[in-house]
């Protein structure tokens, strides 16, 4: 228990043997209950795994298996809990659990979310870039600034789990995006945290060159399937100047999409929900 809240942790891992030991037996004390979700590993990662809470898929993506997680939370925590993610391959700090739980133990997010700051000194070049480009591109879908997408060291409101809909949920590596301009097309409010990336010898499964394109198009189309979602089903004063600006900027100028932007900002932080609901 941290507090009145309970912590929940869901870890996905796939073919992690070598580190999933260690982040298993680093893990705060105030954790109440793991999920390993192992994704069709090769090797021993179930066999660590099998004292705690496991899930077993086989290989449906990093995305699926943090779904699965936070669904078998939903099943064995009845009280208010908090579901933090923690990849299986050591690279988020225990120590900033803490952090990362805060906001939503001191009712001031729903959702929280981890932003590397040591990030541009640890990745190569070509990530970096992706990251750039991937940050820009989720910053517009969610109508707020997302300044590192990509990290996937998270926590989440019980709440919020309860109403999310897990059926149309996103499977594979652009799991955090997906889920960034989600919960800012329901209204849920997001703050961001500075953790620690710990880099020792893991290998990323992510291929720059097919993960770039494919979920830079989700963003954009997820863009506007938010705003017209928004339009019909929670609309704000600001979402009128939303659409003038949209049109006027393809009739005459461009340029208008940097107001279409800010009025969109201005939507979405209207529509936030009360975190005292």
């Amino acid at each position: 228990m941290y507090g009145d809240w309970k912590i929940g942790v869901v870890i996905p891992a796939k073919d992690e043997e070598k580190h999933l030991k260690n982040v298993l037996e680093t893990l705060p004390e105030y954790v109440d209950h793991v999920v390993v979700v192992d994704d069709g590993s090769k090797d021993k990662t179930a066999e660590i795994a099998v004292n705690h809470n496991l899930v077993q898929l086989n290989g449906e993506g990093v995305g699926a298996a943090i779904d699965a997680g936070h669904q078998k939370l939903l099943e064995i925590i009845d009280d208010k809990f908090i579901s933090v993610v923690v990849a299986g391959d050591g690279q988020m700090d225990p120590d900033d659990m803490e952090s990362v739980i805060s906001p939503i133990t001191e009712s001031r997010a729903h959702h929280v979310k981890g932003e590397r700051l040591d990030r541009g000194t640890k990745m190569p070049l070509i990530r970096q870039i992706g990251t750039l480009i991937l940050g820009f591109l989720t910053t517009l879908a969610c109508g707020q600034r997302i300044a590192d997408p990509q990290c996937g060291y998270t926590a989440t409101n019980s709440e919020v789990l309860k109403h999310w809909k897990w059926e149309k949920s996103w499977k594979g590596y652009g799991y955090p995006n997906f889920w960034l301009m989600k919960l800012a097309t329901k209204g849920w409010k997001i703050q961001h945290v500075p953790v620690r990336a710990i880099y020792s010898g893991q290998k990323s499964g992510l291929k720059i060159i097919s993960f770039l394109p494919k979920v830079s198009i989700m963003l954009l189309i997820g863009l506007h399937a938010r705003i017209i979602s928004n339009t019909v089903s929670n609309p704000s004063f600001f979402i009128i100047f939303v659409w003038a600006t949209y049109v006027l900027a393809w009739i005459y100028n461009p340029v208008l999409l940097v107001l279409t932007h800010i009025f969109d900002r201005l939507h979405v932080n209207s529509i936030t929900r009360d975190l005292n609901d």
